[in-house]
C-alpha cells in the first residue's frame, strides 16, 4: 500500500512539472515507469520479483505510452532466463506443429463404440441379474462381437447402472464329456400362490446342458408317480444310456427301478452326500429357482408346467451359459447358431412374460 501512495504522489509531481513549458506526454509515461520498476526491485533483492496482475497491467499501458526508442533502456525488470523459456517453448511449439498429427486424438486404443455402450446398459438394465461375465458371452452371441467381461464390467462402473450380484470338475463330468447319451434327473419342491406344494422333476442332458423337460406332481409322491413325471418330461424324445440321479428315497422305488430296466436305461449313481458329485442338475434346480421361480408365481400344477417350459425354451435356445463358452445348449448339441445382430439395427426378444430380455436381428 506504501508503494502506491508513493507512486501517486510521483505521478502528482510529475503532473505538475509538464504544466511548465516543455513538458511532454512521454516524459510522464516513462518517469511512471521507471519509478514502478525501481518499486517492484526492492520487494526482493535475493530472488526474481513476482509481478502482480496489477503490476502487467500497468507496466504494458506504460510501455504503450512511452516513445519506441526510449522501451529498451526502460525495461530493466526482464530478466534473461525468462526470455530463454521463452525461446524454448516457442521452439517447442514450433515442432509441435510439424510433425504432429492434423487431427486432435488422445493417444491409446479406441474403446467401445456408443452403440456397443447402449446394448450392454440396455441388457443390464432389462436383466439385473446378469453378471459380466454372462452380458460378454450375451453380446458376442448376439451380435457376434468378442467381448472381454472387463470392458462390460469398465462401463459399468462408469455409468448409473445398479451392478447385480460352482462345483468343479468331476468323474460324472469325464462321462458326460465322453459321451453324448447321459442324462441327469433331480427333483425338488415349490410353493404356489396358495402355498400349495408341488414337487418338480427336471431332466437334463449333462453333454449339452439342455433341459430335457420337467414333470410336475402334487405333494405326497409314490413310485408310480415318479415313473409318471419322468415319461412327462421325455415325452417325444429319445431315450438316453444312461441316468444320474442322487441318493433320494424316491429313486429306490422298486417301481422307479423296473421302469429304468424296462426302457434300457443304466442307472448312475454319484457318491453319496457329496453334492459336486451330482453338480449340474444342482446348479440348473438353482438357476431355475433364482432366475424364474422367484421372479414369478404359479396358481396350479398346469400353470406351473406351462410356465416352465416357457423357461426351458428360453434356457435351450437364447441363455449363454458359461461353462459352454458363451455358446447355446441347442449350438452345443450341433445346430448352428441365427444371423448375428448389428449394433445399430437390432430387436429386442421377450421371453417369459418380460422377464428375460435379449438382443436379436431385426
Amino acid at each position: 500500500m506504501r508503494d502506491w501512495f508513493v507512486l501517486i504522489a510521483h505521478f502528482i509531481i510529475t503532473t505538475i512539472r509538464t504544466v511548465t513549458p516543455g513538458g511532454a506526454r512521454a516524459v510522464i509515461a516513462e518517469s511512471l515507469l521507471l519509478k514502478h520498476q525501481l518499486l517492484i526491485l526492492n520487494r526482493s533483492r535475493k530472488k526474481a520479483p513476482r509481478l502482480r496482475t496489477l503490476d502487467r497491467i500497468l507496466l504494458g499501458l506504460g510501455a504503450m505510452l512511452v516513445a519506441p526508442q526510449r522501451v529498451l533502456k526502460g525495461a530493466i525488470a526482464v530478466r534473461p532466463a525468462t526470455l530463454l523459456r521463452f525461446q524454448r517453448a516457442l521452439a517447442r511449439r514450433k515442432y509441435q506443429w510439424l510433425f504432429s498429427a492434423s487431427t486432435r486424438r488422445r493417444p491409446g486404443p479406441k474403446g467401445p463404440s456408443k452403440e456397443l455402450i447402449a446394448a450392454i446398459l440396455e441388457i443390464k438394465r432389462l436383466n439385473p441379474r446378469f453378471g459380466c461375465p454372462r452380458i460378454a458371452q450375451q453380446i458376442s452371441h448376439a451380435f457376434g462381437l468378442q467381448v472381454d467381461k472387463d470392458v462390460v464390467r469398465r462401463i459399468l462402473a462408469n455409468h448409473p447402472v445398479p451392478k447385480s450380484g460352482g462345483g468343479g470338475p468331476s468323474w460324472l463330468s469325464a462321462i458326460a464329456e465322453a459321451r453324448d447319451s447321459l442324462w441327469s434327473v433331480d427333483l425338488f419342491r415349490c410353493e404356489s400362490i396358495l402355498l400349495k406344494s408341488f414337487w418338480v422333476m427336471v431332466v437334463m442332458d449333462v453333454f449339452s446342458r439342455r433341459i430335457v423337460g420337467f414333470g410336475v406332481e402334487p405333494a405326497h409322491i409314490d413310485g408310480i408317480s415318479v415313473c409318471r413325471m419322468f415319461n412327462q418330461a421325455r415325452c417325444g424324445q429319445p431315450l438316453p444310456k444312461r441316468l444320474s440321479s442322487d441318493h433320494d428315497p424316491l429313486f429306490r422305488f422298486h417301481r422307479w427301478r423296473a421302469n429304468l430296466r424296462i426302457l434300457d436305461i443304466e442307472e448312475v449313481k454319484p457318491i453319496p452326500f457329496v453334492p459336486r458329485s451330482h453338480p449340474f442338475v444342482e446348479r440348473l434346480i438353482g438357476t431355475v429357482r433364482r432366475e424364474y421361480l422367484d421372479q414369478t408365481f404359479f396358481w396350479n400344477s398346469v400353470d406351473l408346467h406351462r410356465k416352465l417350459n416357457r423357461f426351458a425354451t428360453y434356457y435351450n435356445q437364447r441363455r449363454v451359459h458359461a461353462g459352454l463358452s458363451g455358446r447355446t445348449p441347442v449350438e452345443r448339441c450341433g445346430k448352428t447358431a441365427g444371423q448375428p445382430a448389428n449394433l445399430d439395427h437390432f430387436a429386442w426378444r421377450s421371453d417369459c412374460s418380460g422377464l428375460f430380455h435379449t438382443p436379436i436381428a431385426a
